[in-house]
């Protein structure tokens, strides 16, 4: 394997070739791993489970593969898991077009269309540095580097648990960059199994046999290789890795063999993204200049079989579902699955082909909020098309839904307000997008009863004030919602409480950030410091759903407290009321925020600062992944504040109630995020504050 790295700091090694050095960290008691420099070799243990401890031994020799050995110690027995490994990250550098409306805030790109880039990092001689924060030890290696990228390489062990995050960060001074990278472990002695879960869920065994690399569709995003004792887990960020799409195909997320992409020599196991996607529009991820790209993957070591540690590693994501809360609800929007206008409408309505139900009740999801017609019916009519195109979606969502699971119907109407947005009413409603001069603002059908025709966004405001239904903007600031709702935040149906705000969704995508989704959850901000109660809700803007697709990276949902579903033939208007006083939190299902006040004040509702500037906030979190920090967000009515606490303290798997204090003097709002070393995250809607 070809020259690796040449290690230089304060703890000095000497060989025949170099004299090569470790800077140890300053507060070594800061957890509980244990660094000793042996040799030339850097070892590292720390607790990862009880009576457990994992191990990984790096190699401080240039000609010798960074990981000379993995292994885990349970109940006192060691098992070594691999031997002689190196991490890879492959780099594939394209052109943003920039357009000066758009920037960086794109997704309408087809970034592989044009001329790219294709390059495997090179790693370079450099020194060892070994932080603790915390719970957390990173060690920084070295340099690596591709044209005009640079950076190093980090290790980031996590104490209680057996997990590694390996990262490769970087970045450019050039302009206009968009990046994909496929990222694995390569072994000098192949792993003599591989192991992962079939998109039907079949967990499968393989001998690896040292052949050709191959693309692998799979659930969970994982691979793992096994060498007879314990076992080892490739898979990337659940949500962070998978930049926006309007599908969520599986496109085979994960490799395995040897020679992968003719650029990696040797046997390994990966993570990998196809560099069309799905062949639509297909943005990428945004790096601009001297931004901190982190190409990183996470590793899960287990003394036990892979099928055990396939476990483990489903864990992290509740099974790739949104575990049930006492006391609320989950809730999905913006879907546009068209299954009326594809199959009822062309007689091809079977229990098979309603698999996308199926997908909805297996992952958790008790509300479905659609977005159907999406350019594919009759909005505007005639009459004698959309009304029943209308009755036909009601009676679908009717048949589908029951105790546990309401599918509800929603459009993205497009029409009257400027941009894009959806549309949610708290029963069937029959309307029209069109008005001619003869027809009546409202009339009565004999077949369908009262049925409305709009022309302008006054009648529609009439509309959605009449049926109590909700308004807000998709996709805000990108895509058909450029500039938008900023457009339109003085009109009066934006200020009316029947516009509701926008829509969350991490797009678009940016490894140098520790959050995702920062347009909208910037938006929202905004919106308070307009002086507007608006939310946010969390949106998926999806078409095709099936069992094989990965759903799960795409998703995100809404926790709304309800106890009980509302029944399809009363109406939803409990669904609605607690969206409107922001009785939810939004998530992308790792974390949650099971309850969140301050000073007894909930989301929705207003403080009284008068005699308090300071006061405590209360907020119970439960979580799978180490928390990252939390973010206490507020305003002034002019400018956004940012309180960042760390929480490096945690473990994986934790749930806790915490208290913070934040300086609200003279500020008018607040809200309360928190994200995780994943970037998975969750956040508050608004409490409105009075001084």
């Amino acid at each position: 394997m070809r020259s690796i790295f040449i290690l230089a700091g304060l703890f000095a090694i000497t060989s025949l070739q170099a004299q090569v050095a470790v800077n140890l960290p300053q507060n070594n008691a800061a957890n509980e791993t244990q660094i000793e420099v042996k040799g030339k070799t850097l070892q590292l243990s720390w607790p990862s489970g009880s009576d457990e401890v994992s191990k990984i031994v790096l190699s401080l020799k240039e000609d010798s593969p960074l990981f000379k050995e993995m292994g885990v110690t349970q109940n006192g027995d060691y098992q070594k898991i691999l031997e002689d490994a190196q991490p890879e990250f492959l780099l594939r550098v394209g052109k943003r077009t920039l357009e000066a409306e758009k920037g960086w805030r794109i997704f309408f790109d087809k970034v592989p269309t044009r001329p790219y880039q294709t390059h495997q990092l090179e790693y370079k001689k450099g020194t060892v540095n070994i932080a603790k924060n915390g719970k957390r030890t990173v060690v920084s290696i070295g340099s690596v580097a591709a044209p005009d990228f640079e950076g190093t390489l980090e290790l980031t062990i996590y104490n209680d648990t057996p997990l590694i995050n390996i990262a490769a960060v970087v970045s450019t001074p050039i302009d206009a960059s968009a990046i994909l990278y496929d990222a694995g472990i390569l072994t000098d002695k192949p792993f003599e199994t591989i192991s992962f879960t079939q998109t039907d869920g079949a967990f499968v065994k393989q001998e690896n046999h040292e052949a050709a690399s191959q693309n692998e569709k799979v659930k969970y995003r994982t691979i793992l290789g096994s060498n007879g004792e314990g076992a080892l887990a490739v898979f990337p960020a659940p949500h962070q890795y998978f930049y926006p799409l309007d599908e969520a195909f599986n496109l085979a997320f994960v490799w395995h063999g040897s020679n992968y992409a003719n650029l990696f020599k040797g046997n390994g196991i990966g993570i990998r993204q196809e560099p069309e996607g799905d062949k639509r529009f297909v943005p990428w991820f945004n790096a601009p200049p001297n931004t901190q790209q982190r190409l990183n993957f996470f590793c899960m070591l287990s003394a036990d079989d892979s099928g055990e540690l396939m476990n483990e590693v489903k864990k992290l994501t509740h099974n790739d579902s949104y575990a049930p809360l006492e006391g609320y609800k989950t809730l999905a929007s913006h879907f546009h699955n068209e299954y009326v206008m594809t199959n009822i409408m062309k007689g091809n309505d079977t229990p098979e082909n309603r698999e996308f139900v199926d997908v909805f009740k297996d992952m958790g999801v008790n509300i479905v909020h659609q977005g159907e017609f999406h350019y594919t019916a009759h909005p505007k009519g005639p009459d004698s098309l959309r009304l029943k195109e209308l009755k036909t979606l009601f009676d679908l969502c009717d048949d589908v839904s029951d105790s546990d699971f309401l599918m509800l119907p929603g459009e993205e109407p497009n029409e009257f307000l400027g941009g894009h947005w959806m549309a949610f009413f708290p029963r069937p409603v029959y309307w029209v997008m069109d008005r001619k001069e003869e027809i009546p603002f409202v009339s009565e059908d004999p077949e369908f009863g009262k049925v409305y025709h709009i022309r302008n966004e006054q009648e529609m405001q009439q509309l959605l004030e009449l049926e109590q239904g909700l308004a807000w903007t998709a996709h805000p600031r990108i895509k058909g919602s450029t500039g938008y709702p900023d457009a339109y935040k003085n009109k009066e149906f934006f200020k009316s409480d029947r516009f509701f705000g926008g829509a969350w969704k991490a797009m678009p995508a940016d490894l140098s950030e520790p959050k995702i989704g920062l347009r909208v959850l910037n938006l929202l901000n905004d919106m308070n410091n307009w002086g507007m109660q608006k939310k946010i809700l969390a949106e998926s803007d999806l078409f095709t759903i099936t069992k094989e697709n990965e759903m799960y990276a795409h998703m995100n949902i809404n926790y709304v407290a309800l106890d009980k579903l509302p029944d399809f033939k009363g109406d939803w208007s409990p669904i609605l009321e607690a969206m409107s006083a922001g009785s939810y939190f939004s998530t992308t299902g790792e974390i949650r925020i099971p309850a969140f006040n301050i000073e007894g004040v909930k989301t929705g509702e207003t403080l009284d600062l008068s005699n308090n500037a300071n006061p405590e906030i209360e907020v119970k979190l439960d979580w799978t992944f180490p928390l990252s920090f939390v973010d206490i967000i507020s305003g002034d009515g002019v400018n956004t504040y940012s309180d960042r606490i760390d929480m490096s303290n945690t473990a994986a798997f934790g749930s806790e109630t915490f208290k913070f204090s934040a300086d609200l003097k003279d500020k008018t709002w607040v809200r309360f995020e928190v994200w995780d070393v994943a970037a998975n995250g969750a956040f508050t809607q608004t409490i409105y504050l009075k001084n």
